[in-house]
């Protein structure tokens, strides 16, 4: 039987391909109904779509939902971020995002881009701004110039924005493919 991450890594993989499913096991469903890839729990209902009839495929996730964090890993495996706030339904987008060659997509808590930065922050004294951990911010990807932490908040500097990230905020960020960082 497939485990929770597997079916919901398999649900992202068929809508990307455009393909249809119908797979499940004991707390998920995914299948396919009207050109539109489903996926279901028992108590709370569809909590994720994708459309196959549409060019670029978007995913539709519920933002409350008890596997919302199984979905977040999975779809930036496939390089899918999410993208603006919740819309009015409960939901967040995610769309697929272009990742620079070498470099790893992330999408964690804020204290693991600390501690990524942590270990690789001596590399901005010896030679400039460091290349190894890279933050989107106006839809492009920079370099982290300075990262601070002050009251829970996390200070990101760029070279052309500020960027202020709570603890238990999620952010995306890419590292080097050779830089080990936690998810």
């Amino acid at each position: 039987m497939l485990s929770d991450l597997d079916l919901v890594r398999e649900f992202v993989s068929s809508s990307i391909q455009k393909k249809d499913i119908l797979l499940a096991n004991r707390s998920l469903t995914a299948q396919t109904v009207y050109n539109t890839n489903r996926l279901a729990t028992k108590t709370e209902g569809v909590i994720a779509t994708a459309q196959l009839n549409t060019t670029q495929t978007e995913f539709l996730i519920l933002s409350n939902s008890s596997h919302w964090e199984l979905l977040n890993q999975a779809l930036p495996e496939s390089n899918y971020l999410l993208k603006g706030n919740i819309d009015r339904s409960g939901f967040y987008h995610y769309q697929h995002c272009e990742i620079p060659k070498d470099y790893k997509l992330q999408c964690t808590k804020s204290v693991f881009l600390w501690q990524a930065w942590w270990k690789y922050r001596k590399n901005t004294l010896q030679r400039g701004i460091p290349l190894d951990i890279l933050i989107q911010t106006r839809d492009l990807w920079y370099p982290i110039k300075d990262l601070t932490i002050s009251n829970g908040i996390l200070y990101v500097k760029t070279l052309v924005s500020e960027i202020e990230i709570y603890a238990d905020d999620l952010v995306i960020w890419l590292s080097k493919s050779e830089v080990n960082s936690q998810n």
